[in-house]
């Protein structure tokens, strides 16, 4: 779609609103008193609904339907124009009237919408108020042209009769955190559709309750065997380590990984060992953390199989500190701090060597589970699309979303409907929210991206399919995953855009995705919303790229892997500027690399809680933006082409640079969710717990974030020879 009629599409939204102020005592748009009854309408046009009122506001006649709620300043064509289908109009037949060729979904714009357009303008968040007419009724099927409504659940049914049907007006308010208008400049090497099986919600329904089964296990078996809760975050960040050395067909649930036992689990299980370390605040509450761990040491090294040697240590070291807790009732937050740290030094090797077999198990066991978890599902899923290939194809394109060969079958109804400023999409009991404004633009990345259903008849399913899977990854508790999906604040991203050519996202989702071409982890989902599938099966030859993992070690190493042999491989202008969280005790293998590369052209670092960034849960959360917790690297990797083609400037930098500093109006509001909540003010005189284990299970807990700050540091990076 050309940059033209993508900005009909942004004039049309306000066109079709309903005017203000235009409705009667019985929830119809007035007319005016001091003129005649305007004439009637053509029969078929009067039984789809459609009546001649009068605006007010605008002082001249407009078109309304109560059937599906629809404003139009011309008059209406039958049967061109499908709300559902078509919502904004884009293939409208032209009216008979009104603006010479232009058709009811492409009219010229008000002088008023079109006094903010200019060449200088710039794009900033913008605040979109759209004025709806909400109905106690269930919503319209898109699977037909017409007006046919869904059918009921007898509750719903009950609800309906027992309230009077005429439309009242609701003015819905939302941020657009979002530029769709903004085309690619990724080209790659044309492939064969994807082989991916295609979304069904009967086998995303399975799916969440085998997830939600298999997080259940996990839970069970580090109580059984360990006597701890699992390690927060632990299971969403094993799903994603594994998610980058899967060779399984399931796309969300682990398959086919060597190693079988996971890194990641095992290191955050085993810090939690024999008891988890909090932040303290008070003197007592060090005491009895002093206290507990002495004695979760000393039962567990006797109640293991452990080694005479280690047996007498564990034991001296624990009855030692007890006996010091006895006499010394004096001592001081710092003491007791100091004390700990000296009894996990003695004890953590002894205790770390008896749990080492129990943790593996653990591990061992989810994954099996998972394993013929995805088996299971893969035959049940197999029964409704069997498998087929597609012939190889090379020729240089611009990137294009995913496709996949299998066709998909006729889905199953959704029903749909709106509370307030939310919709809410029900299927077989099971509901997923999302906001009105996030709604709207899976609306818009659909119709952007999706070839297979022109007519909207499996876009509710879908979305279904695409709000279920991201809360099955990243579960259901609260706060729980947001940190995982974070991203740049607008403003950022659009300085990039301007400065440095980015139109691509390397890790983002339909949800939180501020381009239309991006990569994300569910390409037989996503790729109906705009997603080019995984990055790292992503080979770009040339563009411009911004790059913002989730903070999952594996996959940022394997990520500058992917970055170097792309860099190495292509002599046309490629450039990625990557967010990693600076962290340095001790330094990520990822960050390391990335600042010994020969591709690395500048670097910039960012303090912590001077930045913010844009929550996981956007979607359906009211406060987006919040203080990251941690430091952000801000790395430059480009080939030669790419540094002489979007070189880091100074020019250029300064304004990243102004783009970094918080917008006034969200300052008040920035706060940190989680277990690292702590004011900026308070960061330096806030208690801290004793280091860890291994300290990367400490960070691994803070939100990830992202990078706009007041003042930036700026390092020299490498030139390439």
């Amino acid at each position: 779609m050309s940059s033209d009629s993508q900005g009909s599409v942004k004039g049309e939204a306000a066109m079709m609103l309903p005017p203000s102020g235009s409705a009667s005592s019985q929830g119809q748009p007035l007319s005016p008193s001091t003129t005649s009854k305007p004439p009637e309408l053509p029969d078929e046009l009067v039984q789809a609904g459609w009546s001649k009122c009068w605006s007010r506001r605008e002082n001249r006649p407009y078109y309304f339907n109560r059937f599906t709620n629809q404003s139009l300043w011309e008059v209406p064509v039958l049967g061109q124009h499908d709300v559902i289908s078509d919502p904004l109009g884009l293939n409208a037949a032209p009216a008979e009237g009104g603006d010479g060729n232009l058709g009811n979904g492409q009219r010229k714009r008000r002088s008023s919408d079109e006094q903010g357009a200019g060449p200088n303008s710039l794009k900033r968040a913008k605040v979109k108020i759209v004025h709806t007419w909400s109905e106690p009724t269930t919503p319209i099927s898109p699977s037909t042209p017409g007006v046919k409504p869904w059918s009921a659940a007898p509750e719903d049914k009950q609800a309906q009769s027992a309230t009077p049907t005429t439309p009242s007006p609701v003015c819905v308010v939302f941020r657009i955190y979002w530029d769709l208008d903004i085309q690619t400049n990724a080209v790659i090497r044309e492939h064969p559709p994807a082989n991916h099986l295609p979304p069904h919600p009967e086998i995303e329904l399975q799916r969440a309750q085998l997830v939600t089964k298999l997080r259940q296990h996990y839970h069970e078996l580090c109580h059984q065997r360990e006597g701890i809760d699992p390690p927060r975050e632990s299971f969403n960040r094993w799903l994603l380590e594994r998610k980058v050395i899967d060779k399984g067909h399931d796309p969300l649930l682990p398959s086919d990984c060597d190693p079988i036992i996971s890194p990641s689990m095992f290191r955050e299980v085993m810090n939690d060992i024999p008891i988890r370390l909090s932040r303290i605040k008070y003197k007592e509450e060090a005491r009895k953390l002093l206290f507990k761990y002495a004695e979760a040491a000393k039962k567990m090294i006797d109640s293991r199989n452990a080694s005479p040697e280690s047996r007498k240590v564990v034991k001296w070291n624990a009855e030692d500190t007890m006996s010091w807790l006895r006499r010394d009732h004096s001592a001081s937050k710092e003491d007791y701090m100091d004390r700990l740290e000296h009894l996990r030094q003695q004890c953590g090797p002894h205790v770390a060597a008896v749990a080492k077999d129990s943790v593996e198990g653990i591990c061992s066991k989810i994954y099996q589970l998972s394993a013929e978890y995805s088996r299971r599902l893969r035959q049940t899923h197999l029964t409704l699309h069997p498998a087929c290939a597609s012939p190889p194809q090379s020729r240089l394109v611009y990137c294009y979303p995913v496709r996949l060969a299998i066709p998909s079958p006729p889905l199953p109804r959704v029903e749909l409907h709106f509370e307030n400023d939310v919709a809410c999409l029900r299927f077989r009991g099971e509901m997923v929210k999302v906001n009105r404004g996030h709604f709207s633009k899976l609306e818009l990345l659909y119709r952007y991206s999706c070839i297979d259903d022109p007519r909207f008849e499996k876009f509710l399913s879908r979305v279904w399919c695409l709000l279920k899977r991201y809360q099955e990854m990243f579960g259901s508790g609260a706060n729980e995953g947001t940190g995982l999906q974070g991203a740049l604040p607008v403003s950022v991203f659009e300085a990039l855009n301007r400065q440095f050519g980015v139109s691509f996202e390397c890790f983002a989702s339909p949800l939180n995705c501020y381009f239309k071409q991006f990569c994300s982890a569910f390409p037989d989902i996503d790729g109906f919303f705009g997603s080019r599938g995984p990055f790292l099966m992503f080979s770009p030859v040339s563009g411009s790229f911004e790059a913002n993992p989730p903070f999952c070690e594996e996959l940022m190493d394997a990520m500058v892997t992917h970055f170097e042999d792309l860099l190495d491989q292509s002599s046309e202008p490629l450039s990625f500027i990557v967010f990693v969280p600076e962290w340095r005790d001790p330094v990520t293998p990822a960050l390391t690399r990335m600042e010994g590369s020969r591709f690395l052209r500048h670097q910039l670092s960012v303090p912590a809680y001077e930045h913010e960034y844009r929550s996981g849960s956007q979607h359906i959360c009211k406060r987006c933006y919040y203080r990251a917790v941690h430091g952000t690297a801000v790395l430059f990797l480009q080939n030669d082409a790419g540094f002489a083609k979007w070189a880091p400037t100074p020019e250029r930098l300064a304004e990243l640079t102004a783009a970094y500093r918080p917008a006034s109006s969200r300052t008040s509001s920035l706060s940190s969710p989680g277990p690292a909540h702590i004011a900026p003010g308070d960061r330096d005189s806030a208690p801290k717990a004793p280091p860890p284990q291994d300290s990367r299970a400490n960070r691994r807990s803070s939100l990830r974030g992202c990078t706009c700050v007041p003042a930036v540091q700026v390092h020299c990076g490498k030139l390439s020879i």
